[in-house]
């Protein structure tokens, strides 16, 4: 009988002498000698061969035909034993999965074969069919608009768990009168500017105009933003612990700060909504106590400064400059403020830059090797689920969204970057005319 051997014991138990019986019975009898004697093919290294081992060397079967053949009659042993014989041991199923995973994979990544194998690779390697819920989960993971969405949900919980741990630290803010400023190099060197915390804000709103307009043009503007939400929410998350833990007294006189002033938690939920609605910042009347380890002022400088420069272009050099100046200057004005200690602020940058840098290099490196996905997954499950599925490293390519629809690049318009810097500088400067 011509199935004898399929039909008597499971293929991935066929020993050399089967599969050379297994050859003379279908017409494949000269190539026994080859398959056998030289390559000591067995029942599993035969259903697992694929159209590259036959069609490349060692093998290199010259006839198209024979393969093409051979191929099918392979598909028909993996149709009947179904991969895997449900009287086997689990260690022998567990072995013929995992030698079979790449070389199925190849097979079915091949041009020739894509139609009549592919199903057959998809039973061969995972025959449990996922149930409904759990391919909703898994298109909803891959959905770039929904990882997007949840990374902006993220960045705004992290962003009022933040100013709740701001009306939390107050009421722990030492007593001025039993703890004065901790000396400080900088503070002492620097003369008190009381205008200064305002322009430091003012730097940061001109960065931020400029990241809303690249975020808006920028071809991959849902993976930038996506990013962008991702690492503030990180850093204001780390932030909310550091403020927490240890509580500073405020680095000046000048500082009109009392402790337990919102001890209950309904004062302290309305005052963290004070804060989130106006953004943290002096400009809206927002003024905090107690916040000092570390900077977010600086955190923010900092990461508008980086993402700015990370994803335009790197002739755009006269908007990269300006920005770095403005991350320096809005430093400088914090320490002239006199709003933070020295250490906030050094701290800050370095948590800050860090972060970016290795979140960056993450993604450059899972670009070049892709593998380790599982432990990719356990140590950074943020990183893998805003990552998954999308493009890593991209390209600073800019487009103009239009009624019509019609994009154009910024590869066809050599005049751009001085047109977009000129504008964003004006921009700049509108912020700065309505401050004074």
């Amino acid at each position: 009988m011509k199935n004898h051997l399929a039909k008597q014991k499971p293929v991935h138990t066929w020993t050399i002498s089967d599969v050379g019986e297994w050859l003379c019975k279908n017409g494949f009898s000269q190539y026994k000698e080859l398959f056998c004697d030289k390559h000591k093919i067995d029942g599993l290294a035969l259903i697992t061969l694929t159209i590259e081992d036959l069609r490349q060397p060692p093998v290199q079967i010259p006839v198209l035909g024979d393969i093409k053949r051979i191929l099918a009659k392979i598909k028909t042993l993996r149709s009947e034993n179904s991969c895997f014989d449900s009287n086997a041991s689990p260690k022998g199923k567990l072995n013929l999965k995992k030698l079979s995973v790449s070389q199925s994979s190849s097979s079915c990544s091949d041009e020739d074969e894509i139609n009549s194998f592919s199903a057959d690779c998809t039973d061969y390697v995972n025959p449990r069919k996922m149930s409904p819920l759990e391919e909703d989960m898994k298109n909803a993971v891959v959905s770039v608009y929904f990882r997007t969405f949840v990374s902006f949900i993220y960045m705004l919980a992290v962003f009022l768990l933040a100013s709740f741990t701001l009306a939390v630290v107050h009421d722990r803010l030492p007593n001025t009168s039993d703890y004065p400023p901790l000396p400080d190099v900088f503070l002492e060197a620097i003369p008190f500017m009381p205008w200064a915390f305002y322009l430091c804000e003012v730097c940061g709103s001109i960065m931020l105009f400029f990241w809303c307009i690249i975020i808006i043009f920028h071809k991959h503007r849902l993976v930038v933003f996506r990013r962008s939400c991702a690492l503030a929410g990180t850093i204001f998350l780390f932030r909310c612990f550091t403020m927490y833990v240890t509580s500073l007294s405020v680095p000046g006189k000048h500082l009109d700060c009392s402790p337990t002033k919102y001890g209950t938690f309904y004062n302290r939920l309305i005052r963290a909504l004070e804060i989130f609605t106006g953004c943290g910042m002096a400009l809206q009347g927002v003024r905090t106590c107690g916040d000092y380890m570390f900077s977010g002022h600086t955190a923010t400088l900092t990461l508008l400064n980086f993402f700015v420069n990370e994803y335009t272009p790197r002739r755009w050099y006269y908007l990269h400059t300006f920005c770095w100046l403005l991350n320096i200057f809005g430093i400088f004005f914090i320490l002239a403020a006199h709003e933070h200690y020295s250490i906030d602020v050094l701290i800050s940058f370095y948590i800050t830059s860090r972060l970016f840098m290795y979140y960056h290099t993450l993604a450059s490196a899972v670009q070049i090797s892709p593998s380790d996905d599982r432990r990719r997954r356990f140590w950074f499950p943020l990183f893998w689920f805003f990552e998954y599925g999308g493009p890593l490293v991209i390209k600073n390519e800019f487009e103009c969204l239009c009624p019509t629809g019609k994009c154009w690049s910024v590869k066809a318009k050599k005049r751009l970057p001085i047109l977009v810097s000129t504008f964003l500088l004006n921009g700049g400067l509108y912020h700065i005319n309505l401050l004074f």
